[in-house]
């Protein structure tokens, strides 16, 4: 594509999608773009990159006409933009289809993938090769994040150098390709977290989803490698019949890429890695949860791999500062922390509060309370497929809070999640736990109950009718000393 095009983004607020644009900004081209609604962080980075976004949705916004316009996967055909594409025969293409032809072409593609885990791995990978290319520029990474990487303070990169690194995702490409993104990206090398039933409204069950893992698993090369948790019946299965190399990583004694002595000491966390068979290196994490340590581990693996030294990659994690809306400490007013973490999955979920707990002796010893407030948001939460499930994760909180299902009403009856039948089975079950309809509803009702040392995990991968903020406010409203 040559440089000074005219490029328009329907859907432009979406992680991917905002890093794209900033992708295509450094390309030298002009882009434009809109969506239905902003929030932080992706409308933010937007601003400080100075892309203009049009709200709402309007064929309008297509004048004077662009000469590319790049269709989100999220947008469905009765959106007035799209319409006006195709009626007006306006170029049109995929977020994965760019990124190939235009920035993965002539590189090596590093690609993470798996249900959970792939912003964060990616994000570490990333710094790692930052921090190897500080000594060496070949290892200085392009990038592509569907999140904003605190170290980086930016889901993107783009550099002359070879090394390109992705967030793989299963989720499928657009209206007019039904595949996953991941199929686009043809990794030289990849790393597979986790395979676990998700994206309800797209995958049938969980053999579909295997299917889709299993082709990006056969399109690594035989030079190639694969980094693949150990814990996983699913992932062994994916990569049974891979034409690569497969370096397992995790606890297994057998396993080439061994976890050992995992310590937490609040939130960082210490282990050691062992390499077929031979200490590799201490690695110390400025983060909670085993979830994380793995993720860690996956990446060291990876780039140990392509030639960077254990003392990089150790220095590397030594400094990494996670993902915004993971794990992301939002505000701490009156000794009450608030949470924003990135819920998609009760597995995700699970992880998080576990996490949260190591990280906050007090919530261990029961001193304070960990709260889990829940907006069922994802295309998976809001279906009642987990139902059991999610009531498990969230037995891990000491006090629940869930709203309405978002946008319930397209979802079938039958298929939709019943918050009301998880509230029951919590409080049968001994965990405190109420529903109410929205954010507001949410930050009237707890707010006045929240004490000093109590977390709570704000958990929803939307805006959540802006309650990060409005909790905060809240609670300093309720501890601000009274006017005279």
């Amino acid at each position: 594509m040559q440089q000074g095009k005219h490029i328009y983004l329907i859907g432009i607020c979406g992680t991917a999608m905002a890093s794209l644009a900033g992708l295509l900004r450094l390309r030298g081209h002009r882009v434009t773009g809109s969506d239905a609604a902003a929030y932080p962080p992706m409308c933010d980075l937007l601003d400080e990159l100075g892309i203009p976004m049009e709200q709402p949705y309007s064929a309008a916004n297509l004048e004077p006409r662009p000469d590319l316009v790049i269709v989100g996967n999220a947008i469905s055909r009765g959106n007035v933009e799209l319409e006006y594409v195709l009626d007006q025969r306006i170029p049109f293409c995929s977020l994965a289809s760019v990124i190939h032809d235009e920035f993965l072409v002539g590189r090596d593609s590093f690609v993470v993938a798996g249900t959970h885990g792939k912003t964060t791995t990616t994000s570490m990978l990333a710094w790692i090769f930052e921090c190897a290319g500080q000594q060496d520029a070949k290892f200085a990474p392009s990038f592509l994040i569907g999140g904003v990487a605190e170290n980086f303070g930016s889901s993107f990169a783009l550099r002359p150098t070879r090394p390109f690194i992705l967030e793989g995702d299963e989720y499928d490409t657009a209206f007019f390709d039904k595949g996953p993104k991941f199929l686009h990206y043809f990794p030289d090398s990849a790393i597979l977290t986790h395979v676990e039933f998700d994206h309800a409204d797209i995958y049938k069950d969980l053999d579909a989803v295997k299917i889709a893992f299993k082709r990006f698993v056969n399109l690594v090369p035989q030079r190639g490698r694969i980094i693949a948790f150990d814990g996983s019946e699913n992932v062994s299965e994916c990569v049974a019949k891979a034409f690569c190399k497969v370096e397992r990583y995790g606890t297994k004694s057998g396993s080439y890429w061994r976890v050992a002595k995992m310590q937490h000491e609040g939130s960082t966390t210490h282990w050691e890695l062992w390499r077929g068979g031979e200490l590799f290196a201490n690695l110390e994490l400025p983060m909670a949860g085993e979830h994380n340590a793995m993720n860690a581990t996956a990446a060291a693996a990876l780039a140990a791999g392509e030639g960077i030294s254990a003392a990089t990659i150790a220095a590397a994690l030594a400094s990494f500062r996670s993902v915004k809306r993971r794990l992301e400490i939002r505000a701490v007013v009156g000794g009450i922390t608030v949470i924003d973490d990135f819920a998609h999955h009760p597995t995700a979920i699970r992880e998080t509060l576990r996490a949260l707990r190591n990280a906050y002796p007090a919530l261990q010893e029961k001193k304070s309370r960990l709260w889990a407030v829940l907006e069922p948001r994802s295309n998976t939460l809001r279906r009642n497929v987990f139902e059991r499930e999610l009531c498990e994760s969230l037995a891990l909180a000491d006090q629940v809070v869930l709203a309405a299902v978002f946008k319930s009403e397209s979802i079938p009856v039958a298929e939709r999640l019943s918050p009301e039948r998880v509230v029951a089975q919590l409080n049968a079950a001994g965990t405190s736990a109420v529903l109410l309809e929205d954010a507001d509803a949410i930050v009237a009702h707890i707010a006045p109950q929240l004490q000093p040392g109590d977390v709570v995990a704000i958990l929803s991968n939307g805006g959540f009718g802006g309650i990060y903020e409005k909790l905060p406010a809240a609670i300093a409203a309720r501890t601000a000393p009274a006017l005279a």
